[in-house]
């Protein structure tokens, strides 16, 4: 732990009388846990001016009032995404005072606000909040047995080469297009990759490289009966499973075209589809169903 830099108005009177004493400053120093520094600074101006209080320091006057320190708060807390300057502006509208958008992020960092990148989240209408929170009152009181009879599944498109806009680079003036000082990029970001996968509290699917346009023809014969359907039932009995909407919806190319009869008609023995629900009926304790 760093020695402190500062003593209080007891601890400085402590000091001078250890010092009169005739202790040593490096012995004071480690009695209060400051540096030896600190002392000896304290020792000579006690002997200038005969006093162990520091000189009150003179410096720049706030430009801000409490109430305007507030206002400048409620603003960014209001309106996240709002600039310094913005804030500044709105200031000066409001109360006539003139400051920097340095002077607004000091005052912003005094009330522990600090500019950071937003996380970045789905675009959700009121119909997808209304459905998300049904699901969840309906599922809020499953225990471990219910979630293992589950199998979650989901495509992730992958950028081979992501471009952020936060890369930097160190150069003088006139080196724009210096060499080591240009970023080389491949046009239109370089393309992507999806993959597909399966994840359940007992079982994991494959990682499946989906490779152009998913159509509903090629997620039944690529993905549900070569990789579902193994996985849903290795060493159970057959039993009948409900495919959910959201899983036949969740491709490249909306595979929710999949009419359920057809689907029922290429599914294996013991194994029967459905777009109509997300519930398995089977053995309670292995026969997982699929979100």
């Amino acid at each position: 732990m760093p020695p402190r830099r500062q003593l209080s108005d007891l601890d400085r009177g402590r000091a001078i009388g250890w010092l009169q004493d005739g202790v040593a400053a490096r012995q004071v120093a480690q009695r209060l846990a400051v540096a030896p520094s600190v002392i000896i600074r304290l020792k000579q101006r006690f002997h200038a001016t005969g006093r162990v209080q520091e000189r009150q320091r003179s410096g720049r006057p706030r430009v801000t009032t409490q109430r305007e320190d507030r206002f400048i708060q409620r603003q960014a807390m209001q309106q996240r995404m709002a600039t310094a300057n913005n804030i500044r502006q709105r200031l000066q509208a409001t109360t006539n005072t003139v400051v920097s958008g340095q002077t607004i992020r000091n005052r912003l960092h005094n009330f522990g606000l600090r500019a950071r990148r937003p996380v970045r989240g789905t675009t959700l209408t009121a119909n997808h909040r209304a459905a998300r929170r049904a699901w969840c009152t309906q599922h809020v009181r499953w225990q471990r047995q219910q979630w293992a009879q589950v199998l979650f599944t989901d495509e992730s498109r992958f950028c081979l080469e992501p471009a952020d806009g936060r890369i930097r680079v160190w150069r003088r003036r006139g080196e724009t297009f210096a060499e080591g000082a240009v970023l080389e990029r491949q046009r239109f970001g370089g393309g992507s990759v999806m993959v597909w996968g399966g994840i359940g509290t007992r079982l994991r699917t494959p990682l499946y490289h989906v490779v152009r346009n998913l159509t509903g023809v090629r997620y039944q014969n690529e993905i549900l009966q070569p990789l579902v359907v193994p996985a849903l039932q290795p060493g159970h009995e057959p039993h009948r499973a409900h495919v959910g909407r959201a899983l036949l919806s969740g491709t490249a190319t909306s595979p929710s075209s999949c009419q359920s009869g057809s689907t029922a008609a290429m599914a294996p023995a013991g194994v029967e589809w459905s777009s109509q629900s997300i519930h398995m009926q089977p053995d309670p304790l292995h026969a997982p169903t699929m979100c």
